[in-house]
């Protein structure tokens, strides 16, 4: 059973029969003497998507959540949700839209995820920090137009549009911060 000295940024721990992810820990030290140090922690309930707040005394004790993170990879795309796969042991997994919308841009079929899996099922999928995907569409280079740096929409292999700087052409390869959805740099 993990304590509140256990707690940091991205452990997930059970509370109210839910896994909870920790977003932020602080700790503050009572003014009076003989007061209990207090741990705040603000958390995302992985279940409902819900961001909370509870304060802790140091030291309390809290329930292991039945988490793990297992190695993935994305299989295809159905109706409204998607297919990935579990590497260590080739189990498949569907998903709904509300896990697989939010990070279908950045997906080819193929492509390695981080898999959150709570008593048997997905419950979160993560793909890499960056990925790197081809420009399908964007319009024409502008020479000379500014004297600052210019910015324009493309669109690209996944049908994710982004902005990218004025100098890229359909063709290329660039590199896209997925926690973010910017541009990084030509790959």
């Amino acid at each position: 059973m993990p304590t509140t000295q256990d707690f940091k940024r991205g452990v997930v721990i059970q509370l109210d029969a839910a896994p909870c992810m920790i977003l932020e820990v602080t700790t503050q030290s009572p003014s009076a003497r003989g007061g209990n140090t207090l741990v705040k922690t603000k958390y995302r309930n992985l279940l409902t998507g819900q961001v909370l707040e509870k304060t802790f005394k140091s030291g309390d004790r809290v329930d292991d959540a039945d988490f793990e993170r297992r190695k993935g990879q994305f299989l295809y795309a159905q109706d409204d949700g998607g297919v990935f796969m579990d590497m260590e042991n080739y189990e498949q997994y569907e998903v709904g839209a509300e896990i697989f919308e939010p990070i279908k841009g950045f997906l080819l079929d193929g492509s390695e995820v981080q898999l959150g899996v709570f008593e048997g099922r997905v419950i979160m999928a993560d793909p890499p920090m960056t990925v790197e995907l081809v420009v399908v569409e964007t319009p024409p280079v502008i020479k000379n137009a500014t004297a600052t740096a210019q910015t324009k929409e493309a669109l690209l292999e996944t049908g994710l549009r982004i902005q990218v700087p004025g100098y890229l052409e359909s063709g290329e390869k660039v590199k896209i911060d997925t926690r973010e959805c910017r541009f990084v740099s030509r790959a």
